[in-house]
């Protein structure tokens, strides 16, 4: 089963509780097992700057899902949690489940991009990957930390 790594994250209601949901909704699926999760951190509103501050973290998977099929869940999941996508793009939700990174594999397709386009930006995203994996590398990117250290 390929190793997958999820961003997670919220900015309305009770935050940690609906990324704790969203985990727990993520696990109870016959066809993925929920390995680790890394801290939770507050971080700033990227893109769109007048919302509530995020807290943020990524979770390391194993699944028999296929990419499309996994994204698919996590969809479900953030609509069954309640985020709504008809505001503006990078705005207030009650969860964010992105699909970073699904073993090796490269996927550039409508509505789906693996490694998530914007990873190699995001210090919110890179800093729980690292902290899942200090070795982790970005397929035909390179190394997290290399991103980190560049961002810093």
């Amino acid at each position: 089963m390929p190793l997958v790594y999820v961003g997670l994250g919220a900015n309305l209601g009770d935050r940690e509780v609906t990324i704790r949901a969203a985990l727990d909704r993520l696990g109870a699926h016959d066809e993925i097992e929920v390995l680790r999760v890394s801290a939770l951190r507050e971080t700033d509103p990227v893109g769109y700057a007048d919302q509530p501050r995020f807290l943020n973290g990524a979770a390391a998977l194993e699944t028999t899902l296929g990419p499309r099929d996994l994204l698919e869940q996590l969809l479900a999941v953030e609509r069954d949690l309640g985020r709504l996508r008809d505001g503006p793009r990078f705005g207030p939700r009650t969860i964010d489940l992105d699909l970073l990174l699904y073993g090796n594999a490269g996927v550039d397709e409508p509505g789906l991009e693996i490694p998530h386009p914007r990873l190699t930006e995001r210090v919110f995203v890179l800093e729980p990957l690292a902290e899942l994996d200090p070795e982790l590398v970005i397929p035909g990117r390179g190394p997290v930390r290399d991103f980190l250290a560049g961002l810093h």
